[in-house]
């Protein structure tokens, strides 16, 4: 709700750090060009501050993410439709015959706008608390757990303990839940978000 106030600049500036990369993404998913991803990205972020004032918090008309997966999804359709009207050159054939399948239902792309959102918001709340942390003790955590390295192999690489890779990813990983969990109290569109 609070992006209805243009000048609530914290608002927007969360929205965009949030949602942008997250279109952007979902889009890039359909096989567009980046730049040509990128230029439907902001007529996606366009058409939030258009008809943010008419989006209502109302569980019979939909979520908030649900409205912003459908403008996105029009617009992508609507671009490789235009795209379809006048091919460019690209070499790939793969647009058109994305045209001729028929759309996923809308619970797919529920599915996959909600799993989005939530790399989503852990990409950015690893990114606003990685600065709290000493190199070591981030790579103790990103290494193990997003990576997927040995726990023994990495605290060797590291010089720690396998205890102290433990006690440093466990202390990485709560303090990203509290940033998800501050995330999820804003007092805007993000009350719906409530499971990251």
């Amino acid at each position: 709700m609070r992006l209805r106030d243009a000048r609530d600049q914290h608002a927007w500036e969360t929205f965009l750090e949030v949602y942008q990369p997250l279109i952007l993404r979902l889009i890039r998913q359909k096989r567009v060009q980046e730049a040509d991803a990128r230029e439907v990205t902001q007529e996606v972020l366009l058409a939030v501050v258009n008809s943010i004032h008419r989006w209502e918090a109302d569980p019979a008309r939909g979520t908030f993410r649900a409205w912003l997966s459908t403008i996105t999804r029009n617009l992508v359709v609507n671009f490789l439709i235009r795209q379809s009207r006048h091919p460019r050159g690209s070499g790939d054939s793969d647009v058109n015959q994305w045209l001729n399948q028929k759309p996923a239902p809308d619970c797919d792309a529920s599915r996959v706008f909600d799993l989005e959102r939530r790399r989503q918001i852990f990409r950015w709340a690893a990114e606003q608390i990685r600065p709290e942390f000493r190199e070591s003790t981030w790579q103790a955590f990103w290494l193990t757990s997003i990576d997927g390295y040995d726990v023994n192999a990495t605290a060797q690489q590291l010089g720690i303990s396998p205890g102290a890779l433990y006690v440093a990813r466990s202390r990485v990983m709560n303090r990203i839940r509290e940033k998800v969990e501050e995330f999820r109290e804003l007092p805007s569109i993000n009350r719906e978000t409530a499971d990251p």
